[in-house]
């Protein structure tokens, strides 16, 4: 409908200035491509609404009069004739399209091998850092909304044309990975994670829990933890060898989850490896005055113009912080490869420390970091309240995702379809990924949100399973058809015979895949393609109730259905694989 909204847009400017002649007015009317084209709220008004208050002001007319007026243009114009009919509905143009050549238009556009992919960011470069996860802990319930807002980020960013690198910034060394360290030097005996068969991750966490345990009993092993950090800067062999072992099962353990949620990434760093990247930046900022130096040699900034207060950037013994690394990575990142956007997705509890990292980046004279985007996410909390990993009270991502595999399981027990799905281990699986990705993705990122395993794997209404089922259904239909079942084989399709509203209506839901693609990467919000998909699945549903597809008893309209079918396939499997969700061919 994209192609129809462009043709409507020409329309409406001829009109404009056939308007403009007829008044005898001398103005400067606006530019196709600035005349506003929407979906209206309800099918009733039309397929198109052109608002006209824009131009009210221009023309000293009511938006209802300068509707009306552009009505009965159109209505003489020749070349909007075939196009469809334009109607004055109040402050409103409203356009019903001419159906037969667009549902022919939708239908080979959606049967067409570029179908989910748009050109509307094609040549941008886009960097996007996710997960960035600690080397002392598995990944638990945070991570995982952290990561499937990345990952389906870049996924939409890459099929609106854009080239994008996915990053993960590894958080391996500092105070929190000492004292996993030392609490495995305590109690751990020398022991591996097989020994205790453990995943490696886990096996790790497990020390980070021991440790806060050891605190209570021993208050002083909090400067110990600090030696150990001094002692692993200063590059001492035995400290250095236990972190890498350590840090080597975690990031063992944690790529296993990746691979199993469907994670990836073109690019790792590791701050072991750019912690002191920046100090460079800071002291040629100091030799400018963007930065100012204390009576103790420590370094700051000074943001209270703009309501950011003061920040320092070097300690007081020259040492780095987070905010002088992410200064020097952010460089280091534009001079390897110069991007457009460089977007972070990190808590909203960040948002001061990117305010004030983008802040500094721009008075240090770096254009591009007008360019820079916080993708600021909410908390996810348990029923039970807030996660802490200090206390063992969070949700390992593993785990979560072990349960939510064990509920599909059950329910696909319970209906007795063993037999129809295949492999049951690997389709639970599945569609506990399509409930967890979903339900992380349905809401804006902003928003703090509260986790329900049993809500999630719902296979009735706004979830990851019943869009999954939407899809196994079509595919259903499909592979009957192609066994040789049903009427459509003897027919032929032709778009003509889809004249139904019900058709209609699912093809003009089908047609908006690729609007609905550049909107969420504008908007970088995956959870407006999450909302089309479901809209997309109950317009399915409601559709294959009212109509018949392999016995309708009209062959060219079982074909011209199957066609329809096929359409909504696509659109869905496309869509489900940029949030990250399995499509199933049964379930």
């Amino acid at each position: 409908m994209a192609d129809m909204k462009t043709a409507w847009k020409a329309i409406v400017a001829r009109a404009l200035a056939e308007y403009v002649r007829q008044k005898g007015l001398s103005l400067s009317l606006p530019a196709a491509d600035g005349i506003v084209v929407e979906r209206p709220p309800k099918p009733e008004l039309g397929d198109l609404g052109i608002p006209m208050f824009p131009f009210a002001k221009l023309l000293r007319a009511g938006p209802n009069q300068v509707a009306q007026a552009l009505a009965e243009i159109i209505a003489a114009d020749p070349e909007s004739s075939g196009l469809g009919a334009a109607v004055a509905e109040g402050p409103y143009l409203n356009v019903r399209l001419a159906r037969r050549p667009e549902l022919s238009r939708i239908l080979d556009a959606a049967l067409s091998p570029g179908w989910g992919k748009t050109q509307s960011l094609s040549g941008h470069r886009v960097m996007v850092e996710f997960s960035s996860p600690n080397t002392n802990k598995p990944l638990h319930l945070g991570h995982l909304r952290n990561n499937i807002l990345g990952e389906s980020l870049s996924r939409i960013l890459r099929a609106a044309g854009a080239e994008v690198r996915s990053i993960n910034h590894i958080n391996d060394r500092g105070i929190h990975i000492c004292k996993s360290m030392l609490a495995y030097m305590r109690l751990g005996g020398g022991r591996s994670p097989a020994d205790e068969g453990l995943k490696s991750d886990h096996f790790v966490g497990k020390y980070y829990v021991l440790f806060n345990e050891l605190k209570e009993k021993e208050p002083g092993i909090e400067a110990e933890a600090q030696d150990l950090l001094v002692r692993w800067e200063a590059g001492d062999a035995e400290v250095r060898d236990l972190w890498q072992r350590m840090r080597t099962w975690v990031l063992e353990g944690i790529a296993q989850t990746y691979a199993r949620t469907g994670v990836q990434f073109d690019l790792y760093d590791y701050e072991s490896d750019t912690y002191e990247l920046g100090k460079d930046i800071v002291l040629k900022g100091l030799e400018s005055g963007v930065f100012y130096r204390e009576s103790d040699g420590s370094v700051w900034c000074d943001f209270e113009d703009i309501g950011l207060d003061t920040k320092v950037f070097l300690r007081k013994d020259g040492t780095s912080l987070y905010i002088t690394q992410d200064l020097g990575c952010a460089v280091d990142r534009h001079d390897s490869w110069p991007y457009d956007r460089l977007v972070y997705v990190v808590g909203n509890e960040q948002q001061y420390h990117f305010k004030v990292l983008f802040e500094a980046l721009g008075r240090l004279g770096y254009d591009w970091a007008r360019d820079l985007h916080h993708l600021a996410y909410g908390m996810v909390n348990l029923p039970s309240g807030r996660m802490k990993t200090r206390e063992g009270t969070v949700v390992d991502a593993d785990d979560l995702v072990d349960e939510v595999s064990a509920l599909a399981k059950a329910e696909i027990e319970a209906k007795g379809r063993e037999d129809l799905v295949g492999n049951l281990d690997a389709v639970a699986e599945k569609i506990a990924l399509g409930a967890i990705h979903y339900y992380l993705l349905q809401v804006a990122p902003a928003k703090d949100m509260l986790f329900d395993p049993a809500a999630s794997l719902s296979f009735n209404g706004d979830t990851g399973p019943y869009i999954q089922y939407m899809g196994a259904r079509a595919t259903s239909i499909l592979r009957k058809h192609g066994a040789g079942e049903g009427n459509a084989r003897k027919g032929k399709a032709d778009p003509g015979k889809l004249s139904g509203d019900s058709d209609w209506a699912l093809l003009r839901l089908v047609s908006g895949l690729p609007e609905v693609i550049d909107a969420a990467a504008a908007a970088m919000d995956p959870s407006v393609l999450a909302a089309y998909l479901y809209g997309l699945a109950s317009g399915f549903s409601t559709w294959y109730r009212e109509n018949p597809v392999l016995n309708c008893a009209d062959f060219d309209v079982a074909a011209s259905r199957l066609d329809l079918v096929s359409a909504v396939k696509r659109s869905l499997e496309a869509g489900l694989a940029l949030i990250g969700i399995p499509f199933l061919e049964s379930m």
